[in-house]
C-alpha cells in the first residue's frame, strides 16, 4: 500500500534533518577539541575578551547548527509547538553565534597569511546576521514565507563547517596537504555551497507553493474565498 504525500513527505523531513545533524556535527566536533585546546593553553587566545568570543562562538553554534536542524521537520511544524517554542530563544543563539565569530577575525592575532581566511569567516558572520534579522522583520509581520527563506539561508551559513571539511577531505585525497593560501579557497567555496544549496531549495519551495493563495498574516475570510457570482 503506498504512502499517503503527506506521509511521505514527513518521512522523507527526517532523512533530510538526518543528513544536517551529520553535516552539524562535524563543526562541532571541531569546535569541542578548540575547546579543549583553550582549556590547556589559555595563551592560544590573545586576550580574555577574545576567549570569551571564542567560547560564545563554539557553544551557540554547535546548539544552532544540531537543534536548528529539527525546525526542518514538516511534522514538527505542523503537529505540535515546537517549530515556535524552540525558534524563540534559537534566534537569539544564532545571533550570538554570528556575532560572536566578527572579534574572531577582526582582531585577528594569526600570522598574517591567515588574515583572508578570516576575513571570509568574517563576512559570511556578516551575512547570518542580517539573514535573522531579515527573519525576525519577516516573522513580526507574519510573512512565513520570507521568514523560512532567510532562516534557511542563516543556517546554510551555520553549517558551512561541516561542508567546508568536506571540500578539503576531497580536495586532500588527491592532492595532498594544502596550504593556507587553497585552504582560503576551499572554505569559501564552502560558504558558496552551502548558499547555493540554499537558493535551489527557497526555490523549489516557491515553486510547489505557487499553486496555493500566498499566506501573509491570516487565512483570508470566508467571503473572500468565494467565487463571483
Amino acid at each position: 500500500m503506498p504512502l499517503p504525500r503527506k506521509s511521505y513527505r514527513a518521512r522523507g523531513g527526517w532523512l533530510a534533518i538526518t543528513g544536517l545533524l551529520l553535516l552539524g556535527l562535524l563543526p562541532v566536533v571541531g569546535g569541542v577539541l578548540r575547546l579543549g585546546d583553550l582549556s590547556t593553553d589559555p595563551a592560544s587566545a590573545t586576550s580574555p575578551a577574545l576567549a570569551v568570543a571564542i567560547v560564545a562562538h563554539i557553544v551557540a553554534m554547535s546548539v544552532f547548527c544540531l537543534v536548528g536542524a529539527f525546525q526542518f521537520s514538516p511534522l514538527l511544524r505542523q503537529r505540535s509547538g515546537w517549530h515556535r517554542a524552540s525558534g524563540e530563544w534559537l534566534i537569539p543563539i544564532g545571533f550570538i553565534a554570528a556575532l560572536s565569530s566578527v572579534p574572531i577575525g577582526v582582531f585577528f592575532g594569526g600570522p598574517d597569511d591567515e588574515l583572508a581566511l578570516a576575513l571570509i569567516r568574517v563576512v559570511f558572520a556578516a551575512a547570518m546576521t542580517v539573514f535573522l534579522v531579515r527573519a525576525v522583520i519577516a516573522i513580526s509581520s507574519r510573512d512565513f514565507t520570507a521568514h523560512g527563506a532567510e532562516m534557511t539561508r542563516a543556517y546554510a551559513i551555520a553549517v558551512s563547517g561541516g561542508t567546508q571539511a568536506l571540500v578539503v577531505a576531497l580536495w586532500t585525497i588527491p592532492v595532498g596537504d594544502v596550504d593556507v593560501a587553497v585552504e582560503t579557497w576551499l572554505v569559501a567555496a564552502g560558504f558558496m555551497i552551502n548558499s547555493a544549496v540554499a537558493e535551489l531549495l527557497i526555490r523549489r519551495r516557491v515553486r510547489r507553493g505557487s499553486g496555493r493563495a500566498p499566506r501573509r498574516g491570516s487565512r483570508p475570510s470566508l467571503q473572500q474565498s468565494r467565487p463571483p457570482r
